[in-house]
């Protein structure tokens, strides 16, 4: 793969060469070439080190293809001005020396725990480096280059990175601003013109750009539109600006979580005395509102999976710190039983937050289900019915948490009835599913039986959930629904098994007519290269459990011919000449022959 990227890049730059003799004013689509090269060399995946690289081994590459190397041996620098630049390749030399300086400041940004004082340090200094090299890239472009090529290089890449480097030092947010939209608007601009590809491009770099923008604007004070939903864009331009806003999100987290005093949960309240159950707290309950926000039906289930498992990580941190807090609380009682109940009432948010992802997980499956897309694999109904156990699990171990306790008060007893509701509808859903397996698999009494089954549930739950005082719309639609539809697949069912009835004394009248004890009569089922000319399947009905007729396997044995056997038998009586004559004779001497 790499052997082929950097085929393709010969040839673009022979293509380009062949071209500067007749044009003296180059051309480049910076942007283009720019983010073909980081799709395809890490920045996919936000593998900052692989696109270093990349820019690295290219920029090898244009060095020795250009015979620009700096001496043999001892180093000499070639610096590249505008009587150097003679082809366009000299202009992507300067272009790759910025993006990997750049490319090298991210990877930094990534750290792990972040970069400390003395990485923070070579940080900005790799990024004054590629602030460098995209200064010297516009002003070559200026003279060398179109006036589009210019305009790019000059108020698009050169004042995106000047900004870079500005948001990272923290300083000068208005100049920051400026820069950054001053990239915007040329993007904009360029995305009104070209092919198709190009204006996405440039869609996708003003999307990008926008999150920095609001930041500057934040930092300055002229705005308060900085909200959580931006951690969840994507982008290589963003990564630098996903971390300030984490940054700057945990820092107000922490501002919060001081006068954070009470835990709230079903009309009880629990004090929080730990500062990191506050802090954990507050993140959980901040992604909670990304979930059941007016913007949460926008979100593609895949984030809304990626927040349940941050609100998953938050809440067992709170979990550990208050159990932490238990085995140092000592003998206080009344500090262990404010405990005991916080940690009981986060373990039941907690579990309400599991109930919800895997009814996620189910819609998710049930799309699947009934429209199929490319590339996609169907969603059985085992698998639903596998989905509804973990459901059925869940519900009645929150069940069990929330009726554990002596003093109950009415908000627990109605939240512990409407466990009770969900329990029976999901056992409801959980028999339709079931029935539904059977049924594929042909057995039809079976499927008949449970579609019955799932009907009474829901019917059952129907009824009690109408006599209750708090009545969940939304479960009693499902069920309704769900009701309607047992009823109609019951009534498939029974004139599935009515017509296979009807046919079964036609179909035993001609298995018995084709009987013959000689077995002449019996049909001698073809393989597929014997029947390509008919227009049946080999394979059989995919609800009928049948041996596919492809090929025979293992292959009959076959006759083939053999090696005669050859006997050397003339071997012994031939005479062979002698070759005495060409034998090496040794040499000896006068002493020698006294001792024979």
């Amino acid at each position: 793969m790499g052997k082929e990227n950097q085929v393709s890049d010969m040839q673009i730059d022979g293509q380009n060469s062949n071209s500067d003799h007749a044009n003296p004013k180059f051309s480049i689509n910076v942007l283009q070439l720019l983010k073909t090269a980081q799709m395809q060399h890490g920045l996919r995946h936000g593998d900052y080190t692989r696109y270093r690289r990349y820019c690295t081994a290219r920029l090898r590459r244009l060095y020795k293809s250009l015979k620009f190397t700096h001496g043999r041996g001892k180093y000499t620098r070639r610096s590249i001005t505008e009587s150097t630049v003679t082809e366009v390749r000299f202009l992507h030399m300067i272009l790759y020396t910025a993006e990997r300086a750049w490319s090298h400041a991210m990877e930094k940004r990534q750290l792990p725990d972040g970069p400390n004082a003395r990485q923070r340090i070579y940080l900005i200094g790799r990024l004054r480096k590629a602030v460098k090299w995209a200064t010297q890239f516009s002003q070559l472009c200026a003279i060398k280059g179109d006036s589009k090529t210019s305009l790019e290089a000059e108020k698009a890449y050169a004042s995106y990175m000047k900004g870079t480097l500005l948001f990272e030092q923290d300083q000068n947010w208005d100049t920051a601003l400026k820069l950054f939209k001053s990239s915007r608007a040329v993007y904009e601009e360029l995305g009104k013109y070209g092919d198709l590809e190009n204006q996405v491009l440039c869609r996708e770099r003003v999307e990008e750009l926008e999150p920095s923008i609001r930041y500057c604007l934040h930092k300055i004070g002229a705005s308060n539109s900085l909200t959580p939903e931006l951690l969840h864009m994507e982008g290589p331009a963003l990564d630098l600006f996903r971390a300030k806003l984490e940054a700057v999100m945990a820092e107000a987290r922490s501002q919060q979580a001081a006068s954070m005093t009470e835990f709230h949960w079903l009309g009880h309240r629990f004090p929080i005395s730990n500062a990191k159950t506050r802090v954990s707290i507050l993140k959980a309950q901040d992604l909670e509102k990304d979930l059941h926000g007016p913007a949460s039906d926008s979100l593609p289930a895949e984030k809304k999976l990626s927040i349940f498992d941050k609100i998953f990580t938050a809440y067992h941190e709170a979990r550990s710190s208050i159990r932490n807090d238990l085995v140092t609380a000592g003998s206080a009682g009344n500090m262990k039983d404010d405990l005991n109940g916080l940690d009981k009432a986060v373990s039941a948010v907690l579990g309400e937050r599991t109930i919800e992802r895997n009814q996620l997980l189910i819609r998710i499956a049930k799309s699947k289900l009934t429209k199929q897309e490319k590339n996609e694999k169907a969603t059985k109904p085992e698998e639903l019915v596998r989905l509804y156990d973990l459901l059925l699990q869940n519900v009645a171990d929150l069940s069990d948490l929330v009726s554990s306790g002596r003093d109950r008060k009415p908000e627990e007893v109605s939240f512990s009835e409407e466990c009770t509701f969900k329990s029976l509808a999901f056992r409801a859903e959980r028999c339709f599913y079931l029935a539904k397996s059977y049924s594929l698999a042909g057995k039809r009494t079976e499927a008949y039986a449970l579609y019955n089954r799932a009907r009474s549930l829901a019917d059952d739950a129907l009824q009690k959930l109408q006599a209750s005082s708090d009545k969940g719309q939304t479960l009693i639609k499902d069920l309704k629904t769900l009701y309607n539809d047992c009823r109609s697949n019951s009534c498939i069912e029974h004139a599935m098994v009515l017509m296979e009835e009807e046919k079964a004394p036609e179909n035993l009248s001609q298995k018995i007519s084709s009987i013959s004890l000689t077995g002449a009569h019996k049909k001698v089922e073809k393989y597929l290269m014997e029947k390509l000319e008919v227009y049946e399947s080999a394979v059989g009905e995919s609800n009928v459990k049948s041996v596919p007729r492809i090929e025979a396997f293992p292959p009959a044995l076959q006759t083939i011919s053999r090696n005669p056997i050859v006997l050397d038998i003339a071997y012994n009586f031939i005479d062979f000449p002698s070759l005495e004559n060409r034998m090496k004779k040794d040499k000896k001497g006068f002493i020698s022959r006294l001792w024979r």
